[in-house]
């Protein structure tokens, strides 16, 4: 019997087969949101592998974990040397590195919003327009000093030496507190903080607000997605951008709606099943010895920070 398999069937074709040469593939904004809104869930996801590995952080409480983040950001916030300041970025550096977590992946985001949220929102202060002190980088000067209202524009405008001072104070505490943040979150599973917060005696109410909040996240980020696509099944090509800022906003409000009724319904199911406005907690872990030791560890340790 003769092959009947088509002939262009059978042709392997090279991986030089498709180029592109001398055009840029566009990716709409659309995708690229999507695409955004695709990482939390893989975040989510590589925080839960990260709290499930074997490591330091891992092993201990996670109501020594909440006291020490808890110690720490106070530290964080009462110092006034960047001395301290990098210590404390170097003990959670060795932290990071004992619980065997992704070192590069993790600071490259903190990193970024420490660069975002410290660096660039205090960068106006290292100038002498706020406070006066000694000039290290002379930026424009003029004949007089001027009054205008309530501010004062000196003679000589320029980067002084007490504000870079202080703008690397602000920038090394967000960052030390993005690090300390991340380390709680990629070292324990998110009902473990739920529990470790309840038996701390933070109310109820807060505690039904994050974890419904965190829930409605995933189930969020699915139904985008899923609209997406069902949009992209019924398209021959890419939408224009006016056609796709329509459709957005017209999803956005679709999603305001489903998600006040999702409440109501979710609320409903919650009450017909003996719902109370009250969090119960089963089967607490007494703490190890392993656990009072780095938590009198984490104790010396931000005394001894504290008061140098």
């Amino acid at each position: 019997m003769e092959d009947l398999i088509p002939s262009f069937l059978l042709k392997q074709d090279s991986p030089d087969s498709f180029q592109l040469k001398g055009k840029r593939v566009r990716t709409p904004f659309l995708e690229k949101g999507m695409e955004h809104l695709g990482e939390i869930v893989k975040i989510a996801y590589a925080q839960w592998n990260a709290a499930s590995k074997e490591g330091v952080f891992q092993k201990i409480d996670a109501r020594i974990k909440l006291l020490f983040l808890l110690f720490f950001m106070t530290i964080i916030s009462l110092k006034k040397d960047i001395e301290s300041e990098i210590w404390i970025g170097l003990l959670v550096l060795l932290l990071m590195a004992l619980s065997r977590l992704n070192l590069l992946h993790l600071y490259k985001r903190i990193l970024l919003f420490g660069m975002v949220f410290g660096f660039l929102v205090a960068l106006p202060s290292a100038l002498n327009l706020f406070k006066e002190g000694e000039i290290l980088l002379p930026f424009l000067s003029f004949s007089r000093s001027y009054q205008l209202w309530i501010y004062s524009l000196p003679e000589t405008v320029g980067v002084t030496r007490e504000g870079v001072y202080g703008l690397g104070m602000i920038t090394l505490r967000v960052v030390n507190s993005l690090s300390l943040t991340f380390l709680l979150l990629y070292t324990t599973p998110f009902p473990e903080i739920i529990r470790a917060l309840k038996l701390l005696r933070v109310p109820d109410t807060f505690l039904m607000v994050i974890t419904l909040s965190y829930q409605y996240l995933f189930l969020f980020s699915k139904t985008v997605e899923e609209m997406h696509l069902a949009k992209r099944s019924r398209l021959l090509k890419e939408p224009k951008s006016k056609e796709a800022r329509m459709w957005l906003a017209g999803r956005m409000a679709f999603l305001f709606r489903k998600t006040r009724l999702r409440a109501d319904e979710v609320f409903r199911a919650m009450v017909s099943r003996g719902f109370s406005d009250t969090i119960k907690v089963y089967q607490v872990k007494t703490l190890q010895p392993h656990d009072w030791i780095a938590g009198f560890s984490f104790l010396c340790i931000g005394s001894l920070l504290l008061w140098k």
